[in-house]
Formats: C-alpha cells, structure tokens, sequence
C-alpha cells in the first residue's frame, strides 16, 4: 500500500553549483574597468569554487555548529582555547589561499590588486560571513604593523603575507600563517574609546617599540584566536595602540583570559569575547598618545569591508531570489515573468549596479592613496559607502525573503541567516552616526576635499538635469552643514557619487533610469519593459 497523498511539484530548486562571479556582469565589468583586468582568470576560478554546493554547505555547517570555548585542559589547566566545527577552517582556508587576508600588501603586488581583492571579498561574502572578520582586520592591520611592528616581532611579516591558514597554537614564527584581531571597545565606553580605563604601564622604557604590562578589560575583543590583536589602552602619555601576542616569545601564554563568547543574533561562525588583561604583555606601536590615529590607518580598510560584505550579502539575497523566481508559477505564469515581480527584482538589480559601479571605484581610490584626490575620495565615500550600503541591506534582504514566501523565513533557505548577518556591519567598525559625523569632519578638514567633488561631478556636467539640480542644490548645503543634518547629507553625497559612475559607465538607458529612480521628486516611475528584461539579464551573467 502506497501512502503517498500526492507528487510534490512547482517547488524550485535551490541555488548552488553556479559561477559567483561570471553570473554578475556589473561586477566582472568594474573589475576590467577599474584595473584589475588581470585576474579575470582567476577570479572566474574562485566564482566557481564559491558557488558550489560544498562551499554553500560550508557556510550553513559553519554557522550551525559556532565555535565553543574551551577554558580548561583536561588536567585543569587554563587554557582558553577555541574549538571550531571543520567547516570554519576549511573556509579560512580557502579565504587565505585566495589571499583576501593580503592581497595588495606584497612588495610585488600589481596595480589594481586592492580592486581585485575587493571582487573576491564579495564574492566570499555570498558564501560565509563570519569567516570575513579575522581576515578584515588582518587587512587592515598589514599595513600598520610593515611600519610599526616592532624589532621583537619583526620575523613575522613573512607569515603575515602567506598565503597559508594555520589555526595551531604556536608562536608566530613557528607558524606558516598569521591573523591579527582588535581590541578596542570597553564597557562604560563603546565608540567613546577616548573613555577606555585598560592601563598600560611600561616594563622597562618607554616608547615605541617598548613592552608593556596592561591590566583592564575589552566588552568586545574580536577573534580571540588570533595570532596577535591591537589593543588600546591608556598610559602616562594618553591612549596607545598596543600589539599583543597571544602567545609570547617563549611559547607562553599571555595573560589574557577569555570570560565568555558574545550570544550574536547574527555572525554566529565567528568568535566574539570578552576578556580581562592581568599583567598582560604588550608592546607599543607609535608614542604614548598616539593611539587612536594608529587605530585609524586600519579603520578606513575595515570600514570599506564592512560596504563590501553588505553588498555581498545583497547580491546573495537578489540571486537567490531570481533564480526562484525564474523557477516558481503563480496562476500559470512563472513569477519573474508577473509585472509587478519584475518591477521589484529589476529595482534591486538596479540598486546593485549603482553600489557595484561606487564600491570598484572606491577600491581603485584605495589602490592610489598617494594622490590628493583619490585620498579625498576614500577619507569621503569610504564612511558615506558604509553608511548607505549596510543601512540598506537589511530592508533589502527582506524584500528577497518576500519574494520566496514562507519558505524564504525558514532557516533551510539561506536568507533568515542573511538577515541576521546584516546588522553587524552597520553597528562593527562605528555606527551610523559615527559614520556620517565622519562624513562632516571630512568635508570640513580633509584637504582638496571640495576641489575632488566639483572635478568628480564636472566630469556628467550637462548629461543628466536630475544629476545637476541636486548637485546645485546640496553644494549650496556644503558650506554651512549642522550636526542634525549629518544622515541626509550623507545619503545624498553617496548617491550623487554613485550616479557619476553609473552615468560615466551604465549603458545610457540603464544609467537614465537609476538617476530617475534616485532622484526624480515626481517620484518613482516604473521602469521600461526593455530596461527590467536587461537589468534581470545582467543580473544573471548576460
């Protein structure tokens, strides 16, 4: 007896073996465009390995099973280690061989390498997450510490620059690869890090280069199993930036105890502690006094990860969401098919050109920081990016999870855990607001910083009025902006960027219709049925 009731049918399939970077055509063109046409190759290689049904499975083991703390060995000894599922480790691995911890730092590294390593870090946004913490803030660590680290340490740039994953617990020139981690945050003070009451006191001399003993506490102490971490905290001389090994020169443990792991609503793969320094061992980077600004030269790289893993996130959720579209019928018609359907999908495909078009720009600004423009352009539109972009992918994301329906909200599609993921990089690395103050104080101290905007929209002067008006408008803003006006005018300066790109590169009808969709105050008119069929093309690899 058969006890079937009936043969399930019109339930798509779920995404997986596709190519992550030959099905984005706005991305494969900003590569080519902004530099990197070199790695074309390369990057079609990790797109397929990405978008595979072992790696997506990966992501979802990773964040199924989240690593646990281990304070103890089984003889009693403290130890504070972490344990993390198989998943993790071989998705590090992946992540450093395709070098997005390094690329760009190497001696020999080819122009466009920041723009290259920027399509790859998308890219691996759309698999896993929590994997991108350790390696961000690696990133934005290399570069400090070529300057600064000090003598002691000096054998480990070569394993900084590796392209090898080595999680043992050893010291780092023992070791054939090395992440760094931060600690900044305290409990009384959060962003206010000016507030941190971790005390640094010098062993013997003081000065850069000079060991410490620190004593205090981090409210977020970020992938505690790193190989090192920058620590702030305060000595005679005001607030330092401190580099901490996990293990000393001698194999040691430093005293630094883990007191629990973060409960995340989202990120849940990656370990987020909080720990408690007692005599810890640190040695100073920079003077006394000094540390916030060395904190900052990382901060810029870290933030524009934060743009890059949202966006990542997004292209995700749009893929998602067409591929089931293309897939599911409603009333004998399938649903990318439905006007309305078509609308709301063509819309986010659009959104995505635009942030595609601003983000490979801003890589390439990052590539070429010693000009005065370009470091204008990333000191502007790295917090504006990050701003925007994480704000808007939380709405974004669940407008993907419309699309599918019910089963868009159950956690055997990917998009819940999307959804979680997205707060993190709007709150990491300075909220919203932090984000557009920044934005002020840029425009009111950075150098040639107004020259760069005018040079930048003078370039689409005449091509679109909705362009111009608003530009007109908010450049008249610019010279007396007030505190409460920091979230609109920063909207408004990435938009006005992003539309510079889009009219620059966007075939004309595509870049009319992003400019009337962002701009136009009659309101947003539906676009033509010629732009929705190549949009949703484009967003597929056409």
């Amino acid at each position: 007896m058969s006890w079937s009731t009936h043969t399930v049918f019109n339930q798509p399939r779920p995404l997986n073996n596709s190519n992550l970077f030959l099905s984005d055509t706005p991305l494969r063109e900003a590569l080519i465009r902004e530099g990197a046409e070199w790695d074309v190759e390369l990057q079609a290689s990790v797109g397929q390995q990405l978008g595979s049904a072992e790696s997506l499975e990966l992501g979802r083991l990773a964040n199924a099973s989240p690593p646990e703390l281990l304070r103890y060995d089984p003889c009693g000894e403290r130890i504070d280690e972490l344990r993390f599922h198989p998943a993790w480790h071989l998705l590090m691995q992946g992540l450093c061989a395709n070098r997005v911890h390094n690329l760009g730092w190497q001696p020999d590294a080819r122009p466009g390498s920041l723009v290259a390593r920027a399509a790859r870090f998308i890219q691996h946004a759309q698999v896993e997450a929590g994997t991108l913490c350790p390696v961000t803030m690696t990133f934005g660590a290399i570069p400090l510490l070529q300057q600064s680290l000090p003598a002691l340490f000096h054998h480990w740039l070569p394993g900084l620059l590796s392209d090898r994953y080595d999680p043992h617990q050893q010291p780092g020139e023992q070791k054939r690869g090395l992440l760094i981690g931060m600690g900044m945050t305290e409990k009384q003070g959060g962003t206010d890090v000016l507030s941190n009451t971790t005390r640094a006191e010098p062993i013997a001399a003081r000065g850069n280069g000079e060991a410490y003993r620190l004593t205090g506490h981090k409210w977020f102490f970020s992938v505690p199993q790193s190989d090192a971490h920058l620590v702030l905290a305060q000595s005679k001389g005001g607030l330092g930036c401190f580099f901490m090994p996990r293990l000393l020169p001698d194999g040691s443990r430093n005293a630094i105890r883990i007191e629990r792991l973060k409960d995340k609503m989202g990120n849940r793969s990656n370990a987020s502690s909080e720990v408690e320094f007692s005599d810890a061992s640190g040695w100073l980077l920079g003077e006394e006094g000094d540390g916030v600004r060395q904190i900052l030269k990382m901060g810029g790289y870290t933030r524009f990860d934060c743009a890059l893993g949202s966006h990542g996130l997004m292209r995700r959720a749009l893929s998602v969401a067409l591929y089931h579209a293309h897939q599911r019928q409603v009333m004998g018609k399938n649903l990318v098919d439905q006007p309305l359907m078509r609308q709301l999908l063509s819309a986010q495909a659009l959104q995505l050109e635009g942030q595609t078009a601003l983000l490979m720009r801003l890589a390439r600004a990052w590539s070429t920081p010693q000009h005065e423009a370009e470091r204008a352009f990333c000191r502007l539109f790295t917090p504006a990016a990050k701003y925007v972009i994480c704000k808007s992918g939380i709405p974004f994301v669940a407008e993907a999870m419309e699309t599918l329906g019910g089963i868009g909200y159950c956690e055997e599609s990917e998009l819940p855990r999307l959804y979680r993921e997205m707060p993190v990089n709007s709150i990491w690395e300075g909220s919203g607001n932090v984000m557009c103050l920044d934005v002020l104080r840029v425009l009111a101290k950075q150098p040639g910083v107004m020259e760069m905007l005018c040079q930048q929209f003078d370039t689409v002067r005449g091509v679109n009025r909705h362009v111009d008006r608003h530009w007109r408008q908010l450049k008249l803003r610019l010279g007396k902006v007030h505190e409460a006006q920091a979230r609109d005018i920063t909207t408004r300066l990435f938009h006005l960027a992003t539309a510079v790109q889009v009219l620059r590169f966007l075939e004309p009808p595509l870049a009319d219709a992003w400019c009337r969709q962002m701009f136009d105050a009659r309101g947003v008119t539906p676009l033509s049925e010629d732009v929705t069929t190549r949009l949703l093309l484009r967003a597929t690899g056409g």
